[in-house]
């Protein structure tokens, strides 16, 4: 029987970790050329770093409801989660109705979808 020791775990953590990020930077890269351009390589792993965290809080922990997340960081700024211009993203994120994190996201990101398109 194959044992994975806690130093393993911890070391094929980081390394998920690690390879999320570089992901995310060609993410960010793609959808997001002008804030990456204005941001930089270092500035955009520092965003992701914190959007990471910030997802974390709100218990959003899968890799595709993170860069979810990060986008709506992207678009709204870093704190969207917390601005009162955007009441909207609070609400959500404290909405203990939720059935998981996922459906959370989703209706996170399609909130700020719709008030992207919906702003002049």
């Amino acid at each position: 029987m194959l044992t994975i020791r806690q130093n393993q775990k911890k070391i094929l953590k980081l390394a998920a970790r690690d390879d999320f990020v570089e992901r995310m930077l060609v993410h960010l890269n793609r959808f997001f050329p002008e804030h990456y351009e204005a941001l930089g390589n270092d500035s955009c792993r520092e965003l992701i770093d914190l959007g990471i965290k910030n997802a974390e809080i709100h218990e959003i922990v899968n890799e595709r409801d993170v860069c979810k997340y990060i986008d709506l960081m992207v678009s709204f700024g870093v704190d969207f989660d917390k601005d009162p211009k955007f009441p909207w993203a609070g609400k959500i994120l404290t909405d203990q109705s939720w059935k998981n994190a996922t459906q959370k996201t989703e209706a996170l990101f399609n909130t700020g979808i719709k008030h992207l398109s919906e702003s002049p």
